[in-house]
Formats: structure tokens, C-alpha cells, sequence
């Protein structure tokens, strides 16, 4: 049987991180799981909405007209798609695996950490089906440009601003 130490249980007001929340360690963490969970909420649904048209592309008539670079792109990207899904789903599973286990700042900081990972693959699954999408409909050159100035789109907007900003905002 696991000894709890009551004293990690009872820290002190004012004592967390972020020297202008007065909360516990478990408040923050508490915090920190509601804020996560929003996040997959909306990065989730997309991600399923997304994986479902790639499962369904196979069955279409006009998949035999695809090339074998094609064809190979499409297995990549129901790969990544699927990929994407079980990170992003990760984290629900964690926490019901740990529940009640008084482990939720490791819950938190993994549940994070595989999030990270899911949004680096959707980046990746959403440039591999544009790429198959385009390349379908379009000049092979002109698709490449245009999923790479969308690529640098979302790397932009999900990576770089976000990172951006945590190192010119950190508190001190």
C-alpha cells in the first residue's frame, strides 16, 4: 500500500508558481486538467471529423484514378491521421487509468506533453492531406507551393506565435 504524505495535501495559500493565483498545488493542477481538457475538446473533434474523411476516401470511384505516389501519400496520411487521433485521445485515457491515485500534477504534465505531440502530428496530417487533396485537383508544382505557404500557415499560428510570445511574456 502506497504511504500519502498529508502535508503534500495541505500546502499553504500563496504558495503556488504563480505568485498572483492563491491556489494549492491541487488547485493548480485541478486548473490546469479543465484548461487541457477545453483544448482537446476542440483539437479532438477536428481531428475525428478529419480522420473520418480519410477513412471514407477509399471507397470513393475515383480513388483508382490516384497514382502510386498518390496511393502511398494516401496510406501516410490515414497512418498520421490515426496517429494524431491516439495522442490526442491519450490523455483522457491516462487520466481514467490514474484516477484516484492523487496523481493528477503528473496527470496534467503527461496529458500536456502528448497534446504537444498531437498537435506536431495534426501539423503533419493536415499538410498530408493537403497535399494528397491538391495534388488530385492541381498542377503537382502548384499543390506543393500552396500546402507549404499553408504549412508555414500553421506552423506560424500553432508553433511560432505561441512560443513567441511565452518567451517575450514569461513572468519573472
Amino acid at each position: 500500500m502506497r504511504e500519502i504524505n498529508p502535508s503534500a495535501e495541505r500546502e499553504p495559500r500563496g504558495t503556488s508558481a504563480d505568485p498572483q493565483r492563491d491556489e494549492t498545488q491541487a488547485e493548480r493542477a485541478d486548473r490546469h486538467w479543465a484548461e487541457l481538457l477545453q483544448e482537446l475538446r476542440v483539437a479532438q473533434t477536428g481531428v475525428q471529423i478529419l480522420f473520418a474523411f480519410l477513412l471514407t476516401v477509399v471507397f470513393q470511384s475515383r480513388f483508382t484514378e490516384l497514382s502510386d505516389f498518390d496511393r502511398n501519400l494516401y496510406v501516410v496520411t490515414v497512418l498520421l491521421g490515426a496517429a494524431t487521433t491516439g495522442v490526442l485521445v491519450a490523455p483522457v485515457s491516462f487520466h481514467r487509468l490514474v484516477f484516484g491515485r492523487r496523481l493528477k500534477p503528473a496527470a496534467v504534465t503527461w496529458a500536456s506533453r502528448l497534446t504537444i505531440a498531437g498537435l506536431v502530428l495534426l501539423f503533419l496530417t493536415m499538410a498530408a492531406s493537403l497535399l494528397l487533396i491538391l495534388r488530385f485537383v492541381l498542377d503537382d508544382r502548384i499543390a506543393g507551393w500552396l500546402v507549404g505557404i499553408m504549412a508555414l500557415w500553421f506552423a506560424l499560428c500553432w508553433f511560432f506565435i505561441p512560443l513567441w510570445s511565452r518567451t517575450r511574456h514569461t513572468l519573472k
